[in-house]
């Protein structure tokens, strides 16, 4: 006969005799054993309580909701549910048994009368199938065994898996495009006119980047990043910020065509989850009374105001971040080392985003419990709407966490910070920071590529590493210990369950939040790939490549170095598809926004239709964007700068010049706008209008194209509808 099969296992420390937690936890499993439960004891170090819920349980079960789960088997083997129905049915039992002191097991947990409760692991059939199949590295690149994915963990975890491979599949398009973009760029940017004009600016003398020890400079100095910036900053990249528009519209279209054929597949896409609750409660008490829904306009305004706070808190970090480069910035520059004096830019930018990227670890955690005492202020009616909500808050504070600091450099940086003679101050003291002469888009760009690396590369290995370290520890010292026990107590060895059960307690605890864990870091960095995707093209190809490997680590994770997780039942991937649709209308308005406002695109297009050689005398001889450089730099006479500013000495070869330059659009009279400036801010907000309204209106058009389910699925309803009619008659 096969071994008996049992469906949890509760552990509890050993307490007293007659203790006040040994008492509450006889209490708990009498409760159990009245509703038929056959419980079994195991001692060790801890006490192991197997139980195994009674048939009857099921038979209601599939009684009350004429289950599709229900299998035409012997009617006396108990195993005709399917077993992640039967974890999930045992688990709500035991979730929602109550003692005679109203205690269910969350509150004995707290209270230390039990540590843990969890399914087990088989290591048979489908776990052995997964094993070989599907948690492996060497599968990298093989298709995912969805439906026993769905046999072991449940419905909830397989469209996790099958969404993630999907948006996989579909980002190896986007990666190709953004390699292609950023080929062409590095083949076309060294030849650009701009970059040729900066780099022969020799005479150019630009105005010192701070206060004390600054020298002047020659723009030609900065030849290598204006290289760099041409490189990100062409009309490749327009055109990609659009693709990825459209891309991001297609991708969530095709997943709700993928969605509705794989769980008309599994029999669910009519499914009604409070349906199914209601049935689980009843099964688990027939007095039962439904909770009502209930809202209270008071408690959603303090839970509304609440959220406003967060999010000015979060954006207050990101201030810090800007004052901690200003000031970095300010005492790099009066540095005795040479390197740093001469790359203090660099360095505050480097430095800024490995402290945010510090920001963003130390803040997940802040926003987590945040997030969740706002849920338990709104009173949700079911775990299912509990889950919506926080997800919804825990994602705005993360997304402003992530996003902050890359909205300042994007759109404020170097936009308010004066000019030379009248520079706005931190304090009256330390500068704002500039952007670079060669444009704002390379500090962008490396601030993406530094947090998106960082979080890739050091969240992945943390999360691998440390379950697989305990695993390892755990298991090395259990063999010596069965020897001894094999001297003294022969007939605890005999027990087969004794070592499935330590070694599935010794495994990596798994809780509500293991699953929405890996969902939210996919969906940040979904918000990576798409919002700033013009200023760093290469985004999609790092993303691409670290799910190659994030499916197969989650697949190892969640088989072999952690705890089963509970089952969970659905037929979608929840409120997580409206995130990914508002990510998308984010990822038109942020990319409209990156070309209008932190690119040099917009003043190039104005400078070639109406300022430049070609405007003047339509020659067709000369590259158009001949005299940018020159027409967007504006003059600065020396004797206006302010009184506390120290004057460097002049370069040798200049000094009856008292002239000096810097990056903006001003009279040199009195520093007042001309009217390029003015020029230049109308086409930005043209343009800004224009890319929005098309891009929008393509996604619209592709969402209309793209049907959200498949004729075949509609078909096989109405055949099945047709049948069922035909058949009453």
């Amino acid at each position: 006969q096969d071994k008996e099969k049992w469906d949890f296992v509760l552990v509890s420390n050993i307490h007293e005799v007659g203790s006040r937690e040994e008492i509450k936890r006889k209490k708990f499993l009498d409760e159990l054993s009245k509703k038929g439960f056959t419980i079994k004891k195991i001692e060790d170090k801890q006490l192991y309580y197997g139980v195994r819920a009674p048939k009857e349980i099921f038979q209601k079960y599939q009684w009350l909701l004429r289950n599709p789960d229900s299998r035409p088997q012997n009617p006396d083997n108990h195993q005709d549910v399917p077993v992640t129905t039967r974890i999930r049915i045992v688990n709500f039992i035991l979730q929602n048994t109550t003692t005679p002191d109203l205690e269910k097991l969350p509150d004995l947990i707290k209270k230390k009368v039990f540590k843990t409760a969890f399914p087990l692991h088989e290591k048979e059939g489908v776990w052995e199938n997964l094993d070989k199949n599907w948690a492996r590295w060497g599968d990298i690149f093989h298709s995912q065994p969805i439906e026993d994915i769905r046999c072991y963990f449940g419905e909830k975890v397989a469209l996790y898996f099958a969404w993630l491979g999907w948006y996989t599949c579909l980002l190896a398009i986007a990666a190709l495009a953004g390699l292609v973009v950023f080929v062409a760029g590095i083949t076309v940017f060294s030849s650009g006119q701009v970059s040729k004009e900066i780099c022969e600016a020799s005479t150019t003398i630009m105005c010192p980047l701070c206060d004390q020890k600054c020298p002047f400079w020659l723009l030609s100095d900065t030849c290598t990043y204006a290289k760099i910036t041409h490189m990100i900053d062409n009309e490749g990249t327009v055109l990609f910020a659009m693709f990825m528009a459209i891309w991001a519209t297609v991708f969530l279209e095709l997943w709700k065509r993928k969605r509705a054929t794989v769980v008309t597949n599994w029999d669910l896409y009519r499914w009604d989850e409070e349906e199914e609750e209601l049935a689980l409660e009843l099964i688990n008490n027939l007095q039962h009374e439904p909770q009502k829904y209930q809202h209270s306009y008071l408690r959603s305004t303090i839970v509304l105001l609440m959220v406003l706070v967060m999010i000015a808190v979060l954006i207050g970090i990101a201030h810090a971040l800007v004052i901690y480069r200003v000031v970095a910035m300010a005492l790099f520059t009066q540095s005795k080392v040479e390197f740093l004096r001469e790359q203090a830019n660099t360095i505050a930018v480097m430095t800024g985003a490995v402290l945010h990227y510090i920001t963003i670890v130390i803040m997940t955690k802040v926003n987590k419990q945040v997030a969740l005492f706002l849920c338990d202020l709104e009173k949700p009616r079911t775990f299912s709407h509990h889950e919506n909500n926080f997800t919804v808050k825990f994602f705005t504070f993360q997304f402003f966490t992530h996003f902050s600091s890359l909205i300042y450099i994007a759109f404020f940086l170097g936009r308010i910070n004066g000019h030379p003679g009248n520079y706005v101050r931190i304090a009256g003291k330390w500068r704002l920071e500039e952007c670079h002469p060669s444009g704002c888009i390379t500090d962008l760009f490396i601030q993406m590529g530094i947090i998106m690396l960082l979080k890739q590369t050091i969240s992945n290995v943390v999360e691998y590493l440390t379950p697989w370290i305990s695993h390892k520890v755990h298991k090395k010292p259990r063999c010596p210990k069965k020897r001894s026990m094999m001297v003294g107590e022969e007939e605890e060895v005999e027990d087969p369950c004794k070592n499935q059960w330590l070694s599935n307690f010794q495994l990596r605890e798994v809780n509500v939040f293991s699953l929405f864990d890996e969902f939210l870091e996919m969906v940040i960095q979904y918000s990576f790939t798409t919002i700033f995707v013009a200023a760093f093209p290469l985004a999609p190809l790092l993303a691409f490549l670290n799910n190659l490997f994030e499916i197969r680590l989650d697949a190892i994770k969640m088989l072999q170095l952690s705890r089963r997780m509970v089952p969970r039942k659905a037929n979608d991937i929840g409120i997580w598809l409206q995130v990914l649709e508002a990510i998308g209308t984010l990822a038109v308005i942020g990319n409209g926004l990156v070309i209008a406002i932190t690119s040099d695109f917009i003043p190039m297009q104005v400078y070639k239709y109406m300022y430049s050689p070609c405007a003047m005398e339509n020659s067709t001889s000369v590259d158009c964007s001949t005299g940018y450089i020159n027409h967007s730099l504006s003059v600065f006479r020396i004797q206006d700068f302010e009184p506390h500013t120290k004057v460097p000495k002049m370069l040798p070869d200049f000094v009856t010049d008292k002239i000096k330059e810097y990056r903006d659009y001003r009279n040199a009279d009195d520093y007042s706008y001309t009217a390029q400036f003015w020029h230049i801010f109308a086409a930005r907000l043209a343009f800004l209008i224009l890319f929005e309204h098309v891009a929008l209106c393509i996604k619209l058009i592709a969402a209309w194209y793209v049907p959200d389910v498949p004729q075949s699925v509609k078909n096989t309803f109405l055949n099945r509808k047709h049948s069922n009619l035909r058949r009453e008659l």
